[in-house]
């Protein structure tokens, strides 16, 4: 139900944007979550939002990366700018269906390699 597109190669210091949409244009979760995962290392939540739109930040991307919702697509966006290597994963969007259940729906995931 959610697919994600945006990811790419970029160089330290770059932006990018990852698109995270839903299948069904009635899909409306409680919350959508952008997580990443580096070879080696766990699965690790990056940002979030909620359908009223309350945001939360992992520290480590905190006034770099944005997310936000397109609501004419039915999509969410994680804007990420001043990119670093330390940010080099493989980037999912999750969905949960109300507050106290947990990430459920996945997308494919989507690879972001930042050089330096």
């Amino acid at each position: 139900q959610l697919e994600e597109s945006g990811g790419g190669l970029v160089q330290s210091g770059g932006s990018l944007t990852l698109s995270c949409a839903a299948s069904e244009r009635t899909f409306s979760p409680y919350a959508v979550g952008w997580f990443r995962q580096a070879p080696g290392k766990e699965r690790e939540l990056v940002a979030s939002i909620t359908r009223s739109g309350s945001v939360n930040y992992a520290d480590s991307v905190k006034s770099r990366f944005t997310i936000s919702r397109d609501r004419a697509k039915n999509a969410v966006l994680l804007q990420m700018n001043s990119l670093k290597p330390e940010d080099t994963a493989v980037y999912y969007c999750a969905a949960r269906s109300i507050m106290t259940s947990p990430y459920a729906y996945w997308g494919q995931g989507t690879q972001v390699t930042v050089s330096s």
